[in-house]
């Protein structure tokens, strides 16, 4: 098992984050045998949304964004608690965003506001953890880091319920691990297995020399010492070529046999070369780390894998107990609102939308009342996700804070329903029951769908 180690991130508790990129084994690749037993029950019914999804996007927002300075914001709250930004009329009437959010604003009849998600953990790690497998942590507001004990990923319930019918990997990670500690916490196999782990792609779509080890030739595969500056789609082509004729004198196993079809699949493994994108569509994503890794998430997605996870960490956390707003209207916002606007207006262009989910939210969000240091603190009592596309209705917003957005007035969720809505849309029932390595039976997930954003 390779373990490319690289840099550390911090947020407020003083937790390092490294990311790990695990490749070199079948289980790194998501192929791994099934785990126990699954025993699924009817869809739930009276929706047309089930399955409707073929990818997930999840968009994890690390450090958790002030919901109050972005789409739930309070015009008439109290200075201290509305803050310095002013709310702009989006495409939906009556339905407003940060004046540092137009793009988006213009894009609002393209996804839902859910208002009202809440739970009572302020930890970061503990309450990512959550965030990403839909169960609170046992240990909550504390830091922690990924045991074997944890409950699964969703992309890895994904990947165990609903094996992709492509040629393609199961779960992707885009962007490298979250989290403190040794990093991935919720986001690794815990008690299902390394197998079940993503591939996680550490480097940005947007560096010069962008690769993905694991799916290169290794380095005792003859001609592997390509000059690197020719394309990815090069390399594929030479490493098909090799497979193909080893595979046909070797009789391969299933899982073998599907491990070549992965490798072999020039639709897949040339999602990977984002060079081959137009620059018109490279520059409107935004020609850095988010931008680039969001349209490679796309070209995933494309390319037909269900479940991908993209990160948003490498300009900066949304951990903003200081100088927030200069923090969000200087870099945060800005950037945010550009690349998600560029990948919903972009799925929409291409027939995709329809089929593919965007899930975006973070861990928490932040105070009502602005700190001395003109910040925002962790709040996890009430806070916004958006979801867009793939089962969900367009242009609505589902909940509602109180007048300080600082706890929900009504239509309350948990993180763990908008984790069902998002299986519920991936053809997954939430009910459905596996067994974990005791023989124990666990439900997929403890949410329910959110019926009132489905379709």
């Amino acid at each position: 098992m390779l373990r490319i180690l690289d840099g550390r991130e911090r947020v407020c508790d003083g937790t390092t984050r490294r990311d790990v990129l695990r490749v070199g084994s079948l289980g790194a690749l998501g192929l791994g045998c099934g785990l126990a037993d699954l025993q699924a029950r009817p869809a739930a019914a009276g929706t047309g949304s089930f399955g409707k999804a073929r990818s997930v996007i999840f968009i994890s927002l690390f450090g958790g964004p002030a919901h109050q300075d972005t789409f739930d914001m309070k015009p008439d709250a109290p200075a201290e608690v509305r803050g310095e930004f002013a709310p702009i009329n989006s495409s939906v009437s009556g339905t407003s965003v940060c004046e540092y959010l137009p793009h988006l604003a213009k894009l609002a009849h393209l996804y839902t506001q859910v208002r009202s998600v809440n739970h009572a953990d302020n930890g970061h790690g503990s309450a990512l953890y959550t965030l990403h497998t839909g169960w609170p942590h046992p240990r909550p507001n504390t830091p922690v880091a990924p045991a074997p004990t944890d409950y699964p990923p969703y992309g890895s319930l994904m990947s165990l319920i609903k094996p992709p019918t492509k040629p393609v990997l199961a779960y992707v990670l885009v962007g490298g691990l979250q989290g403190g500690g040794e990093g991935g916490i919720g986001q690794v196999g815990g008690f299902m297995g390394r197998r079940w782990e993503p591939l996680v792609i550490q480097q940005d779509a947007h560096e010069p020399d962008f690769e993905v080890p694991g799916l290169m030739p290794a380095e005792d595969v003859p001609a592997v010492r390509l000059d690197r500056r020719r394309s990815l789609l090069q390399q594929v082509d030479e490493l098909a070529f090799r497979l193909e004729a080893r595979h046909r004198k070797i009789k391969f196993s299933t899982l073998q046999q599907r491990v070549f079809e992965m490798l072999s699949s020039k639709q897949f493994l040339s999602a990977f070369d984002i060079d081959r994108e137009e620059d018109n569509v490279r520059d409107a994503y935004g020609r850095n780390a988010e931008g680039q890794n969001l349209l490679l998430a796309r070209r995933l997605a494309e390319a037909g894998v269900p479940a991908i996870q993209v990160t948003w960490h490498r300009l900066g956390t949304w951990d903003t107990h200081g100088n927030n707003f200069n923090s969000l209207k200087g870099q945060l916002l800005p950037r945010f609102d550009r690349c998600l606007a560029a990948l919903l207006a972009d799925l929409e262009q291409r027939g995709m939308l329809d089929q593919t989910l965007v899930v975006v939210y973070g861990e928490f969000g932040r105070t009502p009342k602005i700190n001395a240091k003109a910040g925002r603190d962790h709040w996890a009592s009430c806070y916004t996700a958006l979801l867009a596309g793939g089962g969900v209705r367009r242009g609505e917003i589902f909940g509602a804070s109180d007048k300080n957005a600082a706890f929900p007035l009504s239509n309350a969720v948990g993180p763990w329903d908008v984790g069902a809505t998002a299986l519920h849309c991936a053809g997954v029932d939430h009910h459905a029951e596996y067994r974990d390595p005791q023989g124990r039976p666990l439900v997929v997930c403890r949410g329910e769908p959110i019926q009132g954003i489905l379709l």
